[in-house]
């Protein structure tokens, strides 16, 4: 196993073997030597907010070359023996600071693929040291590092490991969670199950739901299938607001607090960051059936926590232009019937009005607002936003009834 984040009690980075309920700590990384302080530090440098907008460094890095490599890996490489030095970048020598509403230049692109590029690169050194020093077929990931998509792809192509496995809430939300987990274990005396899902947070029933959009005295329908319903919305190229089930645990909508598009449109990448008010050059997420998934992305699957990158099939990329990053990969989430029937159901209904088996999602919110989490939460987003529909439980709310 492996954790890199911005910083612990004392270091950065773990490397380690689970087995038997134990946990054998191999290798550690003292501060201030830190690939999440590094990450975090561009950031900055790049006009984003620190500890927070890491995420939109990696998809700038998409659009340069990593020319600055080379003067990178005079502060950050590997050293050999499980650490790595990573401390004391000269951001300002390389590219000149970005205001937060400035606009970006090639240079800080170049500077965030050149970060990029380097933070792989050391990342796979660490991946190969650990392998050698325990062995295995499985590595799992946690830390705030491990939510970078792009490198978890480049291990799992290019490391030993047969399997990759990355919490879905990896950063420090995760720490709970692993807390949790560990103790019912002792409790219990039996070993951690694995995780079911993401989706760990609050629900509603029907009629509770029903008695939020009863007070908000908004009109709504019950359809006979609120997949169907959503389906037929997407295919007229609505944009559909999805609220169902539990709310969910990490950075990522999977499916349960969602924004769904039409995929085969190219300018629906634009028109979702216009509603959401987001950077032009970030992409958005496709959800795929899980097995679909392998015909039109080449990558880790099944990939049911959007945690890996994969290349866009050539016969698909004019077909889904909408969820086609610059470089020509997607981040994708890989559905299976079993575990989220609703939108299983919905997937196969939009397939068989346009022939997609693909539907983009991102997430149910707006810039700077947290997610989503209640019917109320959803009610003030559909409110707020250009959204046609809002499919909450088994109920529609059209914009141009509420609105009329």
């Amino acid at each position: 196993m492996l954790v890199l984040d911005g910083r612990g009690e004392s270091a950065s980075h773990l490397a380690g073997r689970y087995r038997d309920g134990k946990l054998d700590t191999l290798a550690t990384q003292a501060l201030p030597h830190s690939l999440g302080l590094v990450y975090e530090e561009l950031t900055e440098h790049l006009g984003f907010l620190r500890s927070s907008d890491e995420y939109k460094v990696m998809a700038l890095a998409s659009y340069g070359k990593p020319r600055f490599l080379d003067r990178l890996r005079e502060q950050v490489h590997a050293t050999g023996d499980g650490g790595f030095r990573a401390h004391g970048v000269d951001w300002a020598a390389l590219a000149p600071p970005r205001a937060k509403d400035e606009d970006w230049t090639q240079d800080h692109a170049d500077l965030a693929a050149s970060t990029q590029a380097v933070l792989e690169e050391l990342l796979l050194d660490l991946v190969h040291w650990l392998h050698r020093e325990a062995g295995g077929e499985a590595l799992t990931m946690a830390g705030g590092v491990a939510l970078n998509c792009v490198a978890n792809s480049k291990i799992a192509a290019r490391g030993p490991y047969r399997h990759v496995w990355v919490q879905p809430a990896a950063g420090d939300a995760g720490t709970a969670l692993g807390g949790a987990l560990h103790v019912a274990a002792a409790r219990e005396g039996t070993a951690p199950e694995p995780m079911p899902g993401a989706d760990l947070g609050r629900g509603w029933s029907d009629e509770e739901i029903r008695a939020w959009l009863e007070t908000a005295a908004i009109p709504y329908e019950e359809p006979d299938d609120i997949a169907e319903t959503v389906a037929e919305e997407l295919a007229r190229d609505g944009i559909v607001a999805w609220f169902q089930g539990r709310s969910e645990y990490g950075p990522r909508a999977l499916g349960h607090r969602s924004l769904l598009a039409h995929p085969g449109r190219a300018e629906n990448l634009e028109r979702l960051n216009h509603v959401k008010g987001r950077e032009e050059f970030r992409p958005v997420a496709p959800m795929v059936l899980a097995d679909r998934a392998a015909e039109i992305f080449d990558g880790p699957v099944p990939s049911p926590y959007m945690l890996f990158v994969h290349d866009v099939a050539a016969a698909w990329r004019d077909r889904i232009p909408a969820v086609v990053h610059v470089d020509g990969t997607a981040r994708i989430q890989t559905v299976e019937e079993r575990r989220e029937p609703l939108v299983a159901r919905m997937l196969a209904a939009f397939e068989r009005r346009t022939g997609l088996p693909v539907v983009v999602n991102t997430s149910l919110n707006t810039a700077g607002r947290p997610m989503v989490d209640d019917p109320r939460d959803a009610l003030e987003c559909f409110g707020s936003a250009p959204v046609d529909l809002l499919a909450i439980g088994p109920f529609a709310v059209r914009r141009g009834k509420a609105f009329a």
